[in-house]
């Protein structure tokens, strides 16, 4: 079965939903969605494009019209913020280990401890840059690949989730405030995949086998 035939959950909700044309305004509304107490899992945005043929087919789909759509590929929202703390942790994380790991071998080989420490923090610092500067590109797909201003000029699609109708004030107040447009309510069955989730196509060891860490 392919992965994106899979539905992790499926989910009938209520959202305030809008376009945005710049990244920036759009990280704007949605910190001040968190600042407001929405809950950060309930706030969605539009996936890079080309996961939107992938999962609509070649059709174009207007953004104002694709926010209404149940299979519109969707993430939670991740600020460049978030990427960049992520980033540094699992570098930093991953140096550790490897260079306290060339240490604890060279000591074994019988190297002194000046050769076997400068070796350490060397190949740490090697390492630790290479994992972010890999997990960096994959979190900035669109910025890699020279799509973000691509995705801002046909428009940047946020969804957040309300339980009641103060809330849908508030946040239909929060994006107009920061330059939305199509700002509306709406009720939506959406469905979760494994590739909507977070790292849930990364395949971080190849033994592993094909199957995305999203999988059931």
């Amino acid at each position: 079965m392919n992965a994106s035939d899979v539905i992790l959950d499926r989910t009938r909700v209520r959202e305030v939903t809008g376009i945005f044309h710049s990244r920036h305004a759009l990280d704007a509304a949605a910190y001040e969605l968190l600042l407001m107490g929405f809950d950060r899992g309930h706030i969605d945005v539009l996936t890079s494009l080309d996961e939107v043929p992938k999962r609509l087919g070649p059709v174009y789909v207007a953004p104002e019209e694709l926010a209404d759509v149940k299979d519109a590929p969707r993430r939670p929202f991740v600020s460049r913020d978030d990427v960049t703390v992520v980033n540094t942790v699992v570098a930093g994380t991953v140096g550790a280990v490897i260079g306290a790991a060339t240490a604890y071998f060279m000591l074994v080989s019988g190297a002194s401890e000046t050769a076997a420490g400068m070796t350490a923090v060397l190949v740490a610092f090697v390492a630790a840059a290479t994992v972010f500067l890999l997990t960096t590109r994959f979190f900035r797909r669109e910025e890699t690949h020279g799509l973000d201003w691509l995705m801002a000029h046909r428009g940047l699609i946020l969804w957040v989730r309300v339980r009641s109708s103060e809330q849908e004030e508030i946040a239909k107040a929060i994006l107009r405030a920061h330059g939305a447009r199509a700002v509306r309510v709406h009720e939506i069955e959406i469905e979760k995949r494994p590739e909507d989730l977070p790292l849930g196509t990364v395949r971080p060891d190849p033994w592993l086998g094909s199957e995305p860490l999203g999988h059931p």
